[in-house]
C-alpha cells in the first residue's frame, strides 16, 4: 500500500506519524525498548499532545533482531501466529543498541536539543541502524517508521528498509513475474491466480537481498511491500493495525540467511526418495476409469517409462460431491483391489483432496451437525457455488474438526493409499468467525498451514517419518516443512514454462526446498516441441510429474520422440539419484533448496544479479531449460571450467555461451572440482545409492571434497597429480571416473578406475 504522493506530500485521506526524536530507552539483559516522539522536544512544553512511538529490539536467535514497533499498545492480542523458534543464546544490550551475534541494531538519534546543539532532535537525525562486522547492511530513517490513519478510520503500520546502489531483492513467496522484485508492489495474499498473473498461491512475507540480510515480517494476515516501488531507495512493508514487527537476519551469504531462516521457521521434512521418481496423473477433466489407468500404466512399461507414482485428479471422487472422500462406485467398482494391483507393480498411489465441502456432500451434513465448518457471525454456515455448489470450508482451528477429517484421510491410506494432493487452500473468507476466536485477516494466509499440517501429519501417523510426502499448491511461512509443493496452474506454451521457473526460484528464496510444475502446462494440450521441452526441464527439477486439464499427458499422444525424451531424461534422473539424494538431505538438514537461483551458489559474482531463466540443481550443476522450439538457448557460465554432464564437452567461464540443442538434449553442467555420484540404476529412483556407485570428479581441485552417498562417505583428495579417494561405509563396490584436469596418479583401497 502506498501512502505518499511523491517524495514530500502524503496522499489524500491518511495522516501518518513519524519517530522524529529518540526520547528514552530502556534495557535488560534481553531486550531494548526506546520511546520516540514524533516531533522535536526542546521544552516541556513540548511533551504535550505529542504522540509516542514504542521501538522494542531483541534476538529470538544469533545473527537475527527483531523489531517491534507500535503506537497504541492496548489492543487484544490476535491470533494466529507463525510459530518462530526462538534460542537461548547471548544478547549484549546497551543504552542505544543491541547486539546478537554478529548483527547489531543501532538507534541514530539525539535523546534532545539543548541551546548548546539546537540542531539536535530535528528528524533528520532519527533513525535504526543494522551493523555486521563494521558493515552497514540496512537501516530505517527519516519518515521511515510510519503510524497511519485513514480517513476512513483504518490504522497502519509502515516500515522502510533501505535499499544500497545495486542491492536486489528476491523472494516474496512463489511469484511468477521478475525474479528480482526491486520496483514492484506485492501484497502477501493468497490467492488463485494462475501462473500468468502477478497474484500467488504462495505467499510469503520473506525477502533476501544479496547485500547480506534478510527480512521476514512477523504478520501472518496481509502485508503489502513496495519494493524500491514508493521511496524508490527503499523497501517498504506495512500492515494493518497498531503494530508491526519484523526480524532482521544476517547472513552474510544468501545460502546463510536461508539456513537462519529455516531454523526460524521450520526445515522442510526429508520426502521418500521414491516420490523423486515420475509421477503420472489421470490430468483433471478428461474421462477416465480403472481401464484407462491400466492402460496408461501398461503402455509406460511397454516403453521402458519408469513410473514412481500414479496420481488420481479430481474425478476418482463423483461430480458434486468433493470433498467427500468416496471413491465413484461407477468409475472404480474396486479401490482396494484395484491399489493393491497398482502397489503390486511396484507404484505409489496419490488422491487429490482439498478443504472444501459441496452441500450434496455427505461429510457437509456431518459438519454441519457436528459444527466442523467455518461459520459467519450470524452463526450459518460460510458458503458459496464458486468450485463446487454450496460448498463450505472445513474450520481447521477446531480439533475435532481437524481429527475429523483427518480419519476420512486414515481411511484412504489404510486402503492403500500413500500420498495427497492437497490442492487449493487460498480461497478463505474474512467475513466469518473461526472457532478459536482467530483473527480472520490473519487466518487467510494461515489457514493452508493448518490444512497441510493436517494431512501430512496423518501420512506420518500412518507411515512413519520418511515416508510423508505431498504435493501441495497453497503455502506460508513455515510450509516448507511439508513437501513438496507444486506451482500451479500454469499453461502449455514457452513463456509459461518460463514464468514457472521464475515462481519457482522466487520460492526457493522463500526457504522451501522442495518445488514441481505441471510437465506439458497444465491448460491447454502443448504442441509436441513444447511437452519435449518442458519434459528436461521437469525431470531436471527436484520433483516430477506428468499433469494437464482436458488433455492427457502420457508422451505417446504427442510423438514417438517424446517417448524417447521423456525415457532418456527419466533414466537420466534416477542414475543421478545419489547426487540428488544428498541435496535432499540439505534441504532437509540446512535449509538449502534443491533448486537453487544462480545467486545462492555464486553471490560474489554480479552477472548472476538478475539470471531467471537457468539454475543449480544441487550445488553442483548448472541446468538451463531450453524455451525454444529450434533449441537455442543463452545461458551464463560463471568462471573456471565447466563440462557438459553428458557429452563431456568443456566451456569455459566467466561469461556468456550460446547453444543450440535438440529435444534429447539441454544445458547441463557440472562445476569445476565437483565430484558428482552417479548411481548403478536407471529403472527406480529408490535403490541403495552406494551399491556400484561411480564418482566421476570433474576437473579435480587441489585439496579435498567429501562426498555423501546413501551411508558412505567418500572423501576425495588431490595433491599435486596424485588422487586419493577414502571410503567410510558398508563394504560395496564402487568406481571413480576423473574427468578433465592433469594426468593423474590414482590410489584407493578396493576401487577401480578409469582415467578420463
Amino acid at each position: 500500500m502506498k501512502f505518499t504522493d511523491g517524495y514530500w506530500l502524503k496522499r489524500k485521506g491518511f495522516s501518518v506519524l513519524h519517530p522524529a526524536q529518540l526520547r528514552d530507552s530502556q534495557a535488560d539483559e534481553k531486550t531494548l525498548t526506546a520511546w520516540a516522539t514524533t516531533k522535536p522536544v526542546r521544552s516541556r512544553s513540548d511533551t504535550l499532545d505529542t504522540p509516542l512511538i514504542t521501538i522494542k529490539l531483541s534476538a529470538p536467535a544469533p545473527d537475527v533482531v527483531r523489531v517491534t514497533l507500535g503506537h497504541f499498545l492496548g489492543g487484544v492480542p490476535k491470533g494466529p501466529n507463525f510459530a518462530i523458534t526462538e534460542e537461548d543464546h547471548e544478547v549484549q544490550v546497551e543504552a542505544e543498541e543491541l547486539t546478537s551475534g554478529r548483527l547489531t541494531a543501532r538507534f541514530r538519534a539525539s535523546k534532545a536539543a539543548s541551546p548548546q546543539n539546537p540542531g539536535k532532535g530535528e528528524g533528520e537525525q532519527w533513525g535504526l541502524d543494522f551493523i555486521a562486522e563494521g558493515k552497514r547492511l540496512t537501516g530505517t530513517g527519516w519518515r521511515g517508521m510510519g503510524i497511519v490513519d485513514s480517513a476512513d478510520g483504518e490504522h497502519f503500520v509502515h516500515e522502510q528498509l533501505d535499499l544500497g546502489v545495486g542491492e536486489a531483492v528476491y523472494g516474496l513467496g512463489e511469484r511468477f513475474g521478475p525474479y528480482v522484485k526491486n520496483g514492484q508492489s506485492v501484497d502477501i495474499w493468497n490467492e488463485d491466480g494462475g501462473t500468468s498473473s502477478e497474484l500467488a498461491y504462495k505467499n510469503v512475507p520473506f525477502y533476501l537481498t544479496n547485500r547480506g540480510y534478510g527480512v521476514l515480517v512477523d504478520h501472518p494476515g496481509k502485508v503489502s511491500f513496495e519494493v524500491a516501488s514508493e521511496m524508490v531507495s527503499r523497501t517498504q512493508f506495512s500492515v494493518a493495525g497498531q503494530t508491526l514487527s519484523y526480524l532482521v537476519i544476517y547472513g552474510p551469504t544468501p545460502a546463510d540467511i536461508l539456513r537462519k531462516y529455516t531454523a526460524l521457521t521450520g526445515r522442510p521434512a526429508l520426502p521418500p526418495a521414491w516420490s523423486f521418481g515420475l509421477w503420472l496423473t489421470t490430468s483433471f477433466t478428461t474421462p477416465y476409469d480403472e481401464e484407462t489407468v491400466t492402460s496408461f500404466v501398461d503402455g509406460m512399461a511397454e516403453r521402458d517409462l519408469p513410473l514412481s507414482v500414479f496420481h488420481f485428479d479430481t474425478f476418482w471422487m463423483r461430480e458434486f460431491h468433493w470433498c467427500d472422500f468416496e471413491w465413484d462406485p461407477a468409475i472404480f467398482p474396486d479401490p482396494p483391489g484395484m491399489l493393491k494391483r497398482l502397489h503390486d507393480r511396484g507404484l505409489r498411489t496419490c488422491l487429490w483432496i482439498n478443504p472444501y465441502i459441496a452441500q450434496r456432500s455427505a461429510m457437509f451434513d456431518e459438519g454441519l451437525a457436528n459444527g466442523f465448518l467455518v461459520r459467519k457471525a450470524n452463526g450459518d454456515v460460510w458458503q458459496w457455488d464458486k468450485w463446487q455448489a454450496g460448498m463450505a470450508l472445513v474450520d481447521f482451528t477446531n480439533p475435532a474438526a481437524r481429527e475429523w477429517y483427518a480419519a476420512k484421510l486414515a481411511a484412504l491410506v489404510e486402503m492403500g493409499v500413500d500420498a495427497f494432493k492437497s490442492d487449493f487452500g487460498e480461497r478463505v473468507p474474512t467475513d466469518v468467525v473461526w472457532h478459536d476466536g482467530s483473527d480472520p485477516e490473519r487466518m487467510h494466509n494461515y489457514y493452508t498451514q493448518l490444512y497441510n499440517q493436517v494431512v501430512y501429519d496423518v501420512l506420518v501417523e500412518a507411515k512413519g517419518e520418511g515416508e510423508a510426502v505431498l504435493f501441495a499448491r497453497s503455502a506460508t511461512v513455515g510450509g516448507q516443512q511439508f513437501p513438496v509443493h507444486w506451482g500451479g496452474d500454469n499453461s502449455a506454451t514457452y513463456e509459461s514454462m518460463a514464468e514457472s521457473l521464475r515462481g519457482g526460484l522466487s520460492l526457493m528464496s522463500s526457504g522451501f526446498g522442495f518445488w514441481s510444475h505441471d510437465i506439458g502446462g497444465f491448460e491447454g494440450r502443448p504442441d509436441p516441441a513444447v511437452f519435449k521441452r518442458w519434459v528436461a526441464f521437469g525431470l531436471l527439477s527436484s520433483h516430477s510429474r506428468l499433469h494437464g486439464n482436458h488433455s492427457y499427458r502420457v508422451p505417446w499422444l504427442f510423438d514417438e520422440e517424446s517417448v524417447e525424451v521423456l525415457r532418456s531424461f527419466t533414466h537420466l534422473k534416477y542414475s543421478l539419484m545419489p547426487y540428488l539424494w544428498e541435496a535432499a538431505r540439505q534441504a532437509h538438514e540446512q535449509g538449502l533448496p534443491v533448486m537453487r537461483p544462480m545467486v545462492l551458489g555464486f553471490p560474489d559474482d554480479p552477472a548472476v544479479t538478475y539470471v531467471d531463466r537457468q539454475y543449480l540443481l544441487g550445488g553442483d550443476l548448472l541446468v538451463a531449460p531450453v524455451f525454444s522450439e529450434g533449441g537455442e538457448v543463452t545461458y551464463y557460465v560463471p568462471a573456471g571450467r565447466w563440462t557438459h554432464l553428458v557429452t563431456g564437452a568443456v566451456v569455459e567461464g566467466p561469461g556468456w555461451v550460446h547453444e543450440t540443442h535438440d529435444f534429447g538434449s539441454v544445458p547441463l553442467l557440472v562445476r569445476p572440482g565437483a565430484v558428482i555420484p552417479v548411481g548403478s540404476r536407471t529403472d527406480r529412483p529408490d535403490y541403495e545409492y552406494a551399491d556400484g556407485v561411480t564418482l566421476r570428479v570433474f576437473e579435480p581441485a587441489e585439496g579435498s571434497t567429501v562426498v555423501r552417498v546413501g551411508d558412505s562417505t567418500f572423501t576425495v583428495t588431490r595433491d599435486g597429480t596424485a588422487i586419493r579417494v577414502d571410503r567410510d561405509g558398508p563394504s560395496l563396490p564402487w568406481r571413480v571416473e576423473i574427468v578433465g584436469g592433469p594426468t593423474a596418479d590414482l590410489a584407493a583401497g578396493d576401487a577401480s578406475w578409469v582415467a578420463g
